[in-house]
């Protein structure tokens, strides 16, 4: 606050004096965000374009909470060697890239928009499709499954188990748990057979 006083300050007395102009140019700009870009590749950017690429941050900063705290849980680790660091930091980059291919993958079953409306203005919130909106409105498919955010769906999937039973004479077999008509969609729209037994790699 102190740019917009003028202030006078002795051994007996303290006086201030408003910066009336100062005070009013801030004002003007109450409620304005100014982005600035200087790096050399955003040069020939237009402004609309440069406000779309601050606006993406988001989608980083949502990365960093399905990393950390959402969908993977990936705890906070301490490292000190250069190499460790960056092996954890490989480790966080290749699960958020899974994590994007998943979502666009899991798209029809899940509450993302799969046919968002490109904005008019860039300056403007973001737009929902009506097909969204129908999701979000109704919680359920047509036949009656619920839709699902991605963490519930990776607690849907996490109840396909393989059980290894072992008789009393030592014999063991594995019997994997009967997928349900969900885990069969999921695995279908990855394009990926569901395992029937792990395999070393």
């Amino acid at each position: 606050m102190a740019k917009h006083f003028d202030l006078a300050i002795d051994d007996t007395s303290f006086a201030y004096t408003p910066k009336a102009d100062h005070i009013a140019a801030e004002a003007a700009l109450d409620g304005i965000y100014v982005v600035r870009a200087s790096a050399p590749h955003t040069s020939g950017m237009s402004p609309a374009e440069i406000v779309t690429a601050y606006k993406d941050l988001a989608l980083v900063e949502a990365d960093f909470r399905g990393l950390k705290a959402i969908d993977l849980d990936l705890r906070p680790i301490h490292h000190y060697n250069e190499n460790r660091v960056r092996a954890h930091v490989f480790i966080c980059m290749l699960a958020s890239y899974l994590l994007w291919h998943l979502r666009r993958a899991w798209a029809p079953i899940c509450f993302t928009d799969e046919t968002k409306p490109p904005p008019v203005d860039p300056v403007a919130p973001a737009r929902r499709s009506r097909a969204a909106l129908d999701k979000a409105s109704r919680q359920h498919h047509p036949d009656g499954q619920p839709i699902h955010s991605l963490a519930t769906l990776f607690d849907e999937l996490a109840t396909l188990t393989r059980n290894t039973i072992v008789f009393s004479g030592g014999a063991r077999i594995t019997k994997l748990a009967i997928p349900t008509p969900l885990q069969h969609q999921a695995f279908e729209l990855i394009g990926a057979p569901i395992p029937i037994e792990l395999k070393p790699m």
